[in-house]
C-alpha cells in the first residue's frame, strides 16, 4: 500500500515537473514581454462593433 502511495506522488511531482518546465523555460520572471513593433504603433485602436 505504501509502495502504491509513494509511486502515486512520484507521479504527481514528474507531472507538475513537466508542466512547470513547459510553462516557465526560457522567460525571464516566467511571463513574456508583448512584442514591440512599428506596426503595432500606428494602427488605430479598434473599436468594438455597435
Amino acid at each position: 500500500m505504501g509502495l502504491i502511495l509513494l509511486e502515486a506522488l512520484l507521479a504527481l511531482v514528474v507531472l507538475i515537473a513537466i508542466v512547470w518546465w513547459t510553462m516557465f523555460s526560457g522567460r525571464t520572471r516566467g511571463e513574456l514581454k508583448p512584442p514591440a513593433s512599428a506596426a503595432d504603433d500606428a494602427a488605430p485602436p479598434r473599436q468594438p462593433p455597435p
